[in-house]
Parts: C-alpha cells; structure tokens; sequence
C-alpha cells in the first residue's frame, strides 16, 4: 500500500518509508538525525509483565537495528474497557523495566478502548548520519551474522494452543527479552556495512529486503542457522502461525534450495521473529573477530551464510 502513495520530497529524511527499512531516519543538524520507529501487537504469553518487556524490546529493535541509540518512546495502549487494570498497570511496568535498561525514557503516550488488548511504543532515537546502517549496503564477499535465534512465531503460536513445553516457553521469552542494545554497541568499530533486525518478516523476509536494496545475492547455510528449544517440533507439530504462511507465499519466490534442505527447515526460514536477533553483512576480514566480540559481550552470535554478486535465485539455501 505504502507504494501507492504520494512521495514527499524533503531532504532532511534520510530514510524514509520507500526503503523498506527498519526505521525512519530524519536530520535535525549537521552531524546529527533522528531514528523514529513504531511497534504494538497483542499478547503472545499469559504473564502482562512479560508481555510489556517483550513489546518493549521489539519496538527498541528497530532503532538499534540502524545503529542508534534510542533516547525518548510514547506509550500505544489498547485495553477492554471491562479489563482488569492492574493488569495494564504489569503490563507498562513491564514496558518500563526494559526502557529503564535501554536508557531510554518514557514520556508520555495514549490509549484507547479496545475489545483487543494491544501494547507497544513509538521511539525516538538519535544517531551520526554518517554512521546510520540501512538495509541497503550489502557488499558481495562480506559474511552474514545472525544474533539470537528462529523460531518465536512457531512457539508463540503453540503457547496461544497450549502445547508449549516449559523450556520452550522460558527459551523463547529468554530472546524476546533480550535487548539488541549490547549487539548494536560492540559492532562499532567493525565494517558493517548493512544491519536489520529480523522480526515479522522472518529471516527470509528480511533478507529479501538485504538482496534487493544492496542489488546483491544472498547464501545461507542451514546447518549453521540457529534455532531455538522447541522450535523444529512446534513446526512438526504443524504449530504453523498465519505470518509464516503470509511470508513464505510472498518470498519463497526468490529463494532457491539445494537437495538436502528440509521442510521444517524450509519452513523456520520465514517464522515471523518477535523481537528477532541482528542479521548482519560484515567484512570477510572482520567477521570472525566480530563474531568473538558479541560472543564475549553477551552475545549469541553465529556465522550463518554470505554475500554473493547479484544472480538468480537472490536467496540460496545450502546444507
């Protein structure tokens, strides 16, 4: 839909909706712009304080996902007038416990009356317009790393059917609580030359995105793609949610598999991620010292696949 609309023309947004990219980015003076993102979506565990942490650290994402260092959100709230409100009062508590960790401050906000419960934040961030990391400069013979791991959509939806094991649970709301903050602050310094966070979209989604505004090809390596507790089981299980279905019809088309790749495999590729990890094209030369670095930090880091010269299929999938 985004496509169909009149293009403003202001040359201060540095990024803007017609990148397909992860946030806007607008400068305000020499040396400095804004990143400005926005995320809300319903519960996908019971706990509302969980819930809020978990919204929080996906709205957060986006900003760190370009390289900026977010500074100020807003509040969306969606809430049944006949609800309990102490549960909203967990669930923005919740919110809150992980804006205070990102060092960024809530300010305001606002809600409205909804059948539906729904949450999450519109951030603001600052960064060097210099420094800002888009989806878009991806270079032939740099290496992909992947932070964190697939397979949050396929166990969310086995929560909401009440066939998630425990473990599974604790993995995936392990990751979906984990800020992107560390990650984006030890890849300075390196040469990264694109970034985005793999969220609704799924891996493939978001690679796409990669390939086509780096006028690149991508190579994964499924033995190397990390997945989490549970997740190849909920996909056995047919724990399927209707973004994955939505992903895999939209992308698959650009996608290529070599013999051996299987179906659940397949599959994971294009499990929409809530609060996903970092997918990033680096320098051949500095990929295994970054790698090292995010592990040291705190990281779960992995190489997983590399950029080609443009070529047909754009997105390969090896053993």
């Amino acid at each position: 839909m985004l496509g169909k609309l009149a293009r403003q023309h202001d040359p201060n947004v540095l990024v803007g909706f017609d990148h397909a990219d992860d946030a806007g980015v607008y400068l305000i003076r020499p040396g400095t712009a804004l990143v400005q993102t926005v995320d809300f979506f319903t519960p996908m565990v019971d706990d509302p304080y969980t819930f809020g942490q978990i919204a929080a650290t996906n709205a957060l994402s986006d900003v760190y996902a370009m390289g900026g260092r977010p500074i100020t959100s807003l509040a969306l709230v969606c809430f049944p007038e006949k609800a309990d409100l102490a549960i909203l009062e967990r669930i923005l508590a919740g919110g809150l416990s992980k804006m205070i960790e990102a060092g960024c401050s809530v300010i305001g906000g606002h809600s409205v009356r909804d059948e539906e419960m729904k949450f999450g934040y519109s951030v603001t961030g600052l960064i060097d317009p210099a420094k800002v990391l888009t989806n878009g400069g991806a270079k032939a013979g740099d290496r992909l790393l992947f932070t964190k791991a697939l397979g949050t959509g396929v166990i969310s939806t086995a929560i909401k059917k009440k066939a998630a094991k425990q473990s599974w649970i604790d993995a995936a709301i392990a990751s979906m609580t984990m800020l992107n903050k560390q990650a984006a602050e030890v890849i300075t310094g390196f040469a990264v030359h694109a970034m985005t966070d793999v969220t609704g979209f799924g891996l493939i989604g978001h690679a796409r995105e990669i390939a086509l505004a780096s006028g690149v090809s991508l190579r994964f390596h499924a033995c190397r793609i990390p997945l989490l507790d549970g997740a190849m089981e909920c996909v056995r299980a047919g724990h399927i949610p209707g973004g994955l279905k939505a992903n895999r019809e939209f992308a698959e088309c650009v996608v290529g598999y070599e013999d051996g790749i299987s179906d659940e495999i397949k599959a994971i590729l294009f499990d929409p991620q809530t609060a996903g990890g970092l997918l990033i094209s680096v320098a051949s030369e500095d990929a295994t010292q970054l790698t090292q670095a995010l592990i040291a930090a705190g990281v779960p880091a992995l190489e997983i696949g590399e950029v080609l010269a443009s070529t047909k299929p754009q997105i390969m999938v090896v053993p």
